[in-house]
């Protein structure tokens, strides 16, 4: 009976052997048990396993994927994804994505350094630009906008130099962020200091010349332990006299929205006085506007979980508006008494002001996004509105960017008819998928700018959606290190020059034209 079954396996694995479409496998388990055992023995392989798509297999299509494995491809070899515990050198997919974002930036930056001339389009410079202009092919217009992109795509990034009374200060306080006046003659700052907390102050940008660089930032010992949601200029004795930020509140503190007076940092009048400051009770406000409309005058608006309030500041007066969803981005027409306003569930509405009470009609135009609305922005003439949303995700932007992947949806920056209710443009690139980042519409300079959570600033041209420029961080991508950035045609005041200001951790940095 032995010899009868021991005959049987032989002459299974003699024909086996003959049969080749089993040979080859045979072959092949046994190629991918080699690998695996060579990985067991090099002490990378452990047993609990994670699930993953191999990001480093993405452009190679000789390497197979293995589940819960990351194929390296300098080493040429697998390692396993680890949970992330009880490892000294743990292995896991936020690490590898956060090593090749990493990886990417470095790479970007040493490419800025080196190329003095950046090009934003094919055969996109200025003596074609000057020849088509002097033969009729562009007109005034035109020929101004695209000089204008030329000078944004050849943007060189230099640091500034930030003086204060306090030096040491300015070492270890890290930027929140920065918003420029109507006239980008001063920067508010909201800055993290290091015991906790945050503190406010005003940078003047009068001295922002090439080539030296350098801005004096007043300070106030204005302090907060208390998280800022949202900040916006208000004009209240005259134009940006005052600071409006909306705090959240902390254990049995309420939250609130204050006015803060600029005099208390600097005062940029003759004369000036003091300015009124006062605070209101407002819970959980997500985003504040300020009203230069004249049929709300004096007005600010707080947008609060399922509910808009506008404030007069002088009567105390208040208006109350239920909504849906949290109101995460507002901003007021200057020209209609209408109040825009930017959802979590993606709607997009606009509330008519002159209306007393919430019955039918006052919802003047309604818009929908497939995610929540992080900012809005009027346009000049008021027929039109920007609005960019969390649309996106990081894995699918690298996913993009390797694979040149057409298919994939990360249109987040939309251009609105407010006539039609259409949308009539989108701008694609804009990576954002939790983060509250604010939209910068420069119409007088045809561009748009926007900063993603991975860190990276892009520049679209407004007419044609063309992405001019990708400027990667100065500093190594984190959450907590998104830059803050203001841009302006006249940095300084009114003689100043066009250009970028990019705040990160403890740096001010300037892409100006010259």
């Amino acid at each position: 009976m032995h010899k009868n079954s021991w005959q049987n396996r032989r002459h299974g694995r003699r024909s086996n052997q003959q049969n080749p479409r089993f040979r080859q496998q045979g072959s092949d388990e046994r190629g991918n048990s080699v690998t695996r055992q060579s990985s067991r023995d090099s002490g990378q392989v452990g047993d609990d396993e994670a699930p993953s798509t191999s990001s480093g297999t993405a452009g190679s299509s000789s390497v197979p994927d293995l589940p819960g494995y990351y194929f390296d491809p300098e080493k040429k070899r697998y390692f396993r994804l680890l949970p992330g515990h009880n490892n000294c050198n743990p292995l896991t997919k936020e690490g590898i994505r956060q090593k090749e974002m990493e990886s990417k930036r470095l790479q970007l930056l040493e490419e800025e350094d080196k190329q003095k001339k950046k090009i934003a389009r094919m055969g996109f410079n200025a003596s074609s630009l000057l020849q088509k202009s002097k033969l009729g092919f562009l007109n005034v217009t035109s020929y101004c906008r695209l000089a204008h992109e030329l000078r944004v795509s050849c943007m060189q990034r230099k640091k500034v130099q930030i003086q204060s009374s306090d030096p040491s200060a300015l070492a270890s306080d890290r930027f929140n962020l920065i918003l420029a006046d109507t006239n980008s003659d001063r920067l508010f700052t909201v800055n993290d200091v290091k015991v906790g907390g945050s503190k406010y102050g005003v940078i003047s940008l009068r001295g922002l010349k090439a080539p030296s660089l350098k801005v004096h930032m007043h300070e106030n010992l204005y302090f907060t332990n208390r998280k800022v949601n949202s900040v916006c200029w208000a004009s209240l004795n005259h134009l940006d006299s005052h600071i409006l930020l909306c705090l959240m509140g902390i254990a049995e503190t309420p939250g609130c929205a204050t006015l803060l007076p600029a005099s208390l940092f600097v005062s940029s009048h003759p004369g000036d006085r003091p300015g009124m400051l006062c605070s209101f009770r407002i819970p959980g406000a997500w985003s504040c506007a300020w009203s230069l409309n004249i049929q709300a005058n004096n007005c600010f608006s707080t947008g609060l979980s399922r509910r808009v309030l506008v404030t007069n500041v002088v009567t105390g007066h208040r208006q109350s508006f239920g909504t849906s969803s949290d109101v995460l981005a507002q901003q007021f027409a200057l020209m209609a008494p209408l109040l825009f306003n930017g959802c979590r569930s993606g709607e997009i509405f606009a509330i008519d002001l002159r209306c007393r009470n919430q019955g039918k009609g006052w919802k003047a135009t309604r818009l929908f996004h497939d995610s929540a609305v992080t900012s809005v922005q009027i346009l000049q003439e008021e027929q039109n509105l920007m609005a960019s949303d969390m649309a996106g995700t990081v894995g699918v932007a690298l996913m993009t960017r390797a694979t040149g992947a057409a298919g994939l949806e990360l249109c987040q920056i939309k251009l609105w008819d407010l006539r039609t209710t259409k949308c009539i443009r989108q701008y694609e690139g804009h990576v954002n998928e939790y983060a509250y980042l604010p939209l910068h519409v420069h119409e007088g300079e045809g561009i748009v700018v926007a900063v993603g959570q991975d860190c990276y600033t892009r520049i679209w041209s407004f007419h044609d959606a063309c992405l001019l420029r990708t400027i990667p961080s100065p500093h190594p991508t984190s959450k907590a290190d998104i830059p803050s950035v203001a841009f302006s045609s006249r940095l300084g005041g009114f003689r100043g020059a066009p250009g970028l200001l990019m705040a990160v951790q403890q740096d001010l940095y300037c892409f100006s034209y010259t």
